[in-house]
């Protein structure tokens, strides 16, 4: 860490989504808007959680989990970019973006891992309904959840250790909207190799074990799925997963789509469009799939609106 102290660069200019004066009023009102659904949306998404007894399970106290991680990997990035389209210095100092370097990696590795064990949980919920109960009781969740969280923690905190190595000289244009791990790495004029080599450990590791615990659990529900003979039975074991399923596949198709594309293919424009889906869209998202499609989710709500209104009529 001390050589990060050697650093000439007391704060960056963050370039932002586009250099055009015109698109910064429009921009700022759709993000604006995006950012307001999003915190409306998972908070909303908690509190009928936590009101509604109807949803004290371990599915739903899951959900819980991921619309707070949803709420807080937006706000580690959405305010700042909000700031910056309204003034016309576009800065960040040297604290505040491994301040929000490190709090996006800890929340969208713990989103990851979050997915994994919902995907476990549909696996025990579907394949081994009579185990349920005991196989994810209270303290098995609660162990689950920190597991989560310290996954983000772990490598959020060696991925910015890394960082504050890096010895940053006379560029100081990030060309992002924020601090993000490999537009930072171009600024250097020290070696990035200790860096790059961190990255891709982890990174193997944080795309392997989320993927292969997806894949394991949903490859065991859908054969157990198919043993099912009745019509009804097979509809009501996949509408259980099928909310899940498409938080999946928008998550992972995102994060696909920014660090899979040809290097030959892949541009700072194309990036920053992609940043955007993965980090401002899918928290916004999440909540309204889960809500949409989700048959407890509309009960639990209607219910609650229902009490809330003979409330108000009978004072």
């Amino acid at each position: 860490m001390a050589a990060g102290n050697h650093s000439t660069v007391t704060e960056f200019i963050l370039a932002g989504l586009t250099d055009k004066p015109e698109l910064q009023l429009p921009l700022f009102l759709f993000f604006l808007g995006v950012y307001l659904v999003t915190v409306v949306g998972n908070l909303g998404m908690i509190t009928l959680i936590r009101l509604s007894s109807h949803l004290h399970t371990p599915m739903y106290y899951f959900l819980s989990s991921l619309s707070f991680i949803d709420l807080c990997c937006s706000t580690v990035i959405n305010p700042k970019m909000l700031v910056n389209f309204v003034t016309e210095k576009n800065t960040i100092s040297y604290p505040e973006c491994m301040i929000q370097l490190y709090f996006f990696i800890f929340f969208i590795v713990s989103e990851s891992h979050m997915f994994a064990v919902m995907a476990y949980d549909r696996y025990v919920a579907i394949c081994k309904p009579l185990l349920y109960n005991v196989t994810m009781s209270y303290q098995v969740c609660s162990w689950l959840i920190v597991e989560v969280y310290m996954m983000g923690f772990i490598v959020a905190t060696a991925y910015t250790v890394c960082m504050l190595r890096v010895v940053f000289c006379n560029a100081k244009t990030i060309h992002h909207y924020f601090c993000d791990i490999f537009p930072l790495l171009e600024l250097s004029c020290s070696s990035t190799y200790a860096n790059v080599l961190v990255i891709l450990c982890l990174s193997v590791f944080n795309i392997l074990a989320p993927t292969l615990t997806i894949l394991g659990s949903y490859v065991s529900i859908i054969a157990s799925i198919l043993r099912i003979r009745s019509t009804e039975g097979k509809s009501k074991a996949f509408s259980t997963c099928s909310s899940h399923i498409t938080a999946i596949t928008i998550f992972y198709g995102s994060t696909a789509f920014m660090y899979l594309q040809p290097s030959n293919v892949s541009s700072t424009v194309q990036s920053k469009v992609s940043s955007v889906f993965y980090t401002t869209i899918v928290p916004m998202l999440n909540p309204l799939i889960y809500s949409l499609r989700n048959k407890d989710v509309k009960v639990a709500l209607s219910k609650i609106i229902e009490k809330r209104l003979f409330c108000i009529s009978k004072d």
